[in-house]
């Protein structure tokens, strides 16, 4: 699934195309993905100008100078594609410019959204109403972890992945950046001390600023607008890397946790 940086990277590679310009044509091909795309989505968006774009969390944000934002999520496998030769049976949105860019919403297991949402009410948009801050934001502290994981006996791996303790930390970058910080994912959350909390909260910034500079991890469909793979994959520090030596030299381990696959190192991470 595409995590913060890869959607991030989708922004930014969208923004050169769409900031200020005019949406000439706008086309859903299909009335759903996860759940219905709004029926008047071509009425308002066709001829409305794009002001901005953003990320709020895995979300991105474009805004339009009517007043509306187009939120998109591209769930399981979506992604945005500049000037498609052709437009195949999984691209389930059509945009075309004043001056004749294309871009279409690529998503072949439709587990993406399309919502449109009055710029002012974009706070109040469900799915964002209870996240946390954002983890590149100065709002995420060593002290704000710290008090809202005070207490708490499930894992700190689990509960940097609630979206209402931090807004976009996903599985492959949580991995890492508790391997950076030396933190053991099995850890309490309420037991990991105030220095190691300093830690990570480098080590989530710095996981998350490295995989944005180098595009995203492209793992199975995600690519960038451009066509472009994302390369932070051959960075990953233990994601992935079951059987294979950590850089202490000892062999990283794989697990099962809430479900999802925990890559981390018994010896550095204690």
């Amino acid at each position: 699934m595409p995590e913060l940086p890869e959607v991030e990277t989708t922004v930014r590679g969208l923004a050169p195309v769409l900031e200020g310009r005019r949406l000439a044509k706008v086309e859903p091909r299909r009335a759903d993905l996860r759940r219905a795309i709004p029926p008047d989505l071509r009425q308002r968006l066709t001829g409305a100008t794009v002001t901005a774009l953003g990320r709020r969390a895995k979300y991105g944000l474009i805004e339009t100078d009517r007043g509306d934002t187009l939120i998109f999520h591209l769930g399981m496998s979506g992604r945005w594609r500049v000037d498609p030769e052709d437009l195949g049976k999984h691209d389930h949105l059509l945009l075309e410019t004043d001056e004749g860019r294309r871009l279409s919403l690529c998503d072949p297991r439709r587990f993406g959204s399309l919502d449109l949402v009055r710029t002012e009410a974009v706070a109040d948009f469900p799915a964002f109403a209870a996240l946390g801050p954002e983890p590149l934001g100065e709002t995420l502290t060593a002290s704000f972890l710290a008090t809202r994981l005070a207490g708490r006996i499930a894992p700190i791996k689990l509960l940097l992945l609630d979206q209402r303790i931090v807004a976009g930390l996903g599985n492959i970058y949580v991995c890492e950046a508790l391997n950076m910080a030396g933190i053991n994912p099995r850890a309490a959350g309420g037991s990991v001390p105030a220095a190691r909390l300093k830690r990570l909260v480098v080590a989530i910034r710095d996981v998350l600023e490295a995989a944005i500079e180098a595009g995203g991890s492209s793992l199975r469909d995600y690519a960038r607008p451009d066509g472009q793979l994302g390369y932070f994959s051959k960075q990953f520090r233990v994601y992935g890397r079951e059987g294979e030596a950590c850089e202490c030299g000892s062999l990283i381990v794989r697990q099962v946790d809430g479900g999802r696959s925990t890559f981390w190192c018994q010896k550095c991470q204690r």
